[in-house]
C-alpha cells in the first residue's frame, strides 16, 4: 500500500510540476487567434467550484459533454439531465442545457445532447460618418447572441478503457451593420457565422483502486470569417489525472469521498493553466468544493457546494474574479 501510494503521490506532483512549467516556459504571448471565446467559459456550476478541473471526473455524466465527452461512458444512470445558468462579467447570461441516455445498460454506449446559449444584452450600434464631428453616427439598438448545439457518443471498449466525441453547430450573430459604399449609398452586411465544430476524448482508468487518466480535444474546426479577417475556434487540449483520495485511507464504513484532479490544458489562444479540483462528498448528499487555476490574470481560487438525493441535486459555484468582481453558477441535475 505505501508502494501505491508514493507512486500515486509522484504522478500527480509531476502533473503539477509540468504544468507549471508549460505555463512559466512560454516563448511568445498568444493572444486573440482565435474567436467565439464563448465556447471557452466553463458554465456548470460543479465544473466550475473545481477550478474546471474535470476532464476526468467520474460523476460529470451529461455535462461530460462540455468537458470530456469519454467520461460520459462511465454513468451507471439510464439517464441523466442537468441545467445551468451562469451570471458571466459585463451582465453577459449563460444558459446551458446536456442529456444523456445510457439504454440497454450501456452495452451499445451513452448517447447525449448539449447545449448551450449565449445574451450578451443590448449594445448601441455605430456607422463611420466622416461629416460627424466624432467620425460616426449610431445606428440603434442590436442585441448580440450565441449558441452552440451538440450531439455526442461514448462507449466503454473494456472496463478501463473508454472513448466519446461530439460534433457541434454553433452559432454567432453580432447583428447587422450598415457600410458606406459611396457618399449616398450604404450596404446591409449581417454578421452570422454557423460552422460545425468536433469534440473527442479517452478516460483510462490504471486499475489501482480509482486512479484515472484521460485527454480531451475540443472545439477543432476549420477557419471561418466574417467579411474578411479568418480566425478558428477557441482549439484546446487536455490532459488530466483524478483519483479518490479516501481509496488510500482507512475511514471505517463512514461513507465518503475526496477526489483530487488535474487537468493541463494547452489553449490555441492564450497561455497554458493548471488546474486543481477537490471534491468532498459527504454521505452522497453534501459536496464541498474548492478549485484552483494558474495562468489566469483575473481569477484563482473557486469555491462551491452540492447537495444530492434520490436521483436530484443542486450544485453552487462562487468564482471571484479580479476587478470584475464576482462570477455565480448554479446547476440542477436529474438522474433516474
Amino acid at each position: 500500500m505505501r508502494r501505491y501510494s508514493a507512486l500515486i503521490f509522484t504522478l500527480m506532483v509531476l502533473m503539477i510540476f509540468s504544468g507549471e512549467r508549460l505555463v512559466r516556459g512560454q516563448d511568445h504571448v498568444k493572444i486573440a487567434q482565435s474567436g467565439m471565446q464563448f465556447l471557452s467559459v466553463t458554465t456548470d456550476a460543479y465544473a466550475a467550484a473545481l477550478g474546471g478541473a474535470v476532464f476526468t471526473h467520474p460523476r460529470m455524466k451529461s455535462t461530460a459533454l462540455f468537458f470530456n465527452p469519454a467520461c460520459m461512458a462511465v454513468m451507471e444512470d439510464v439517464l441523466d439531465i442537468a441545467a445551468s445558468k451562469n451570471r458571466w462579467i459585463a451582465d453577459i447570461n449563460y444558459n446551458s442545457f446536456s442529456l444523456a441516455f445510457r439504454p440497454f445498460h450501456g452495452e451499445y454506449g451513452v448517447v447525449g445532447i448539449s447545449l448551450i446559449t449565449v445574451d450578451y444584452g443590448e449594445l448601441i450600434g455605430t456607422m463611420v460618418d466622416k461629416s460627424q464631428a466624432l467620425g460616426y453616427i449610431e445606428t440603434g439598438i442590436f442585441s448580440p447572441s450565441a449558441m452552440a448545439v451538440g450531439f455526442g457518443y461514448a462507449r466503454r471498449l473494456s472496463d478501463r478503457f473508454s472513448v466519446g466525441g461530439q460534433v457541434k453547430w454553433v452559432r454567432q450573430t453580432l447583428g447587422e451593420n450598415q457600410i458606406p459604399l459611396s457618399d449616398s449609398t450604404t450596404a446591409t452586411v449581417k454578421n452570422e457565422l454557423t460552422p460545425f465544430a468536433f469534440d473527442f476524448g479517452t478516460l483510462f482508468y490504471t486499475g489501482f483502486k480509482s486512479l484515472a487518466f484521460g485527454m480531451s480535444v475540443r472545439n477543432f474546426s476549420s477557419e471561418v470569417k466574417f467579411e474578411e479577417e479568418g480566425f478558428q475556434l477557441p482549439l484546446s487540449f487536455t490532459m488530466g489525472i483524478s483519483m479518490d483520495i479516501m481509496d488510500l485511507i482507512d475511514i471505517g464504513n463512514i461513507e465518503q469521498s475526496l477526489i483530487l484532479s488535474i487537468d493541463a490544458t494547452h489553449y490555441r489562444s492564450h497561455r497554458e493553466q493548471l488546474c486543481v479540483g477537490l471534491d468532498y462528498q459527504f454521505m452522497h448528499i453534501l459536496s464541498l468544493r474548492s478549485g484552483y487555476i494558474s495562468g489566469n490574470d483575473e481569477n484563482g481560487l473557486t469555491f462551491g457546494m452540492g447537495i444530492s438525493h434520490r436521483g436530484f441535486g443542486l450544485d453552487y459555484a462562487y468564482t471571484p474574479f479580479g476587478i470584475f468582481d464576482k462570477v455565480q453558477r448554479v446547476s440542477a441535475r436529474f438522474s433516474l
